[in-house]
């Protein structure tokens, strides 16, 4: 795999303490940190189809970015950023997920339009982002852009801070962090993800 080099910044903070400084709701989940066992959990994909963490966790290096909304520019960008990024990449040993309180509909048409490579989750109710101690915050609603190419708005059911953790193959919690520019997290983690592989 054909990786940038970049050194790996790991959390320093508690994260709910950053919820807290940030003015966002505290979430009900465990502030998971570096080292601790991933999380199970299920969702639908942006298919309908239901999505398993134990069919990838363990099996794979499983990136989780949290996001936003659907649509938005630093969303757009992030996304846009992991496409290229697993395009550039000769390795079938990394899944990336993009997981935001946007519904199964708005994932499809999200994918669809940036002409995405990876699964996109709906977590309309926070539960996912939850159980990693991601910032959960009330929902609204996200634009679109259908087949046609016409512009919309879809309802959301949350709004989830933008953070990314990196699940070994062990299973384990690579690295977890909120996200600086969204635009530069892909080439970020593509470091996290080569340490991983040469270890």
């Amino acid at each position: 795999m054909r990786w940038l080099s970049l050194a790996v910044a790991l959390v320093g903070v508690g994260v709910l303490g950053r919820a807290a400084m940030f003015g966002q709701e505290k979430t009900t989940g465990k502030a998971l940190k570096v080292g601790d066992k991933a999380p199970v959990f299920e969702s639908i994909d942006d298919t309908g189809k239901p999505w398993k963490s134990t069919d990838y966790v363990g099996k794979k290096i499983v990136v989780l970015y949290f996001y936003p909304a659907d649509f938005t520019g630093g969303c757009t960008a992030q996304a846009c950023g992991y496409r290229d990024e697993i395009e550039k990449s000769a390795s079938k040993d990394v899944e990336i997920v993009g997981i935001s309180g946007d519904s199964v509909s708005t994932h499809k048409l999200f994918k669809s339009y940036h002409k995405l490579n990876f699964t996109l989750l709906a977590d309309e109710k926070g539960q996912i982002a939850k159980l990693f101690g991601v910032p959960v915050n009330k929902g609204g609603e996200s634009p679109i852009i259908d087949a046609d190419g016409k512009k919309g708005k879809a309802p959301r059911g949350v709004t989830i801070a933008r953070w990314t953790v990196v699940i070994d193959k062990a299973g384990t919690i690579a690295a977890i962090d909120s996200v600086g520019k969204a635009g530069e997290d892909p080439k970020r983690v593509a470091a996290i993800i080569k340490k991983l592989e040469t270890k």
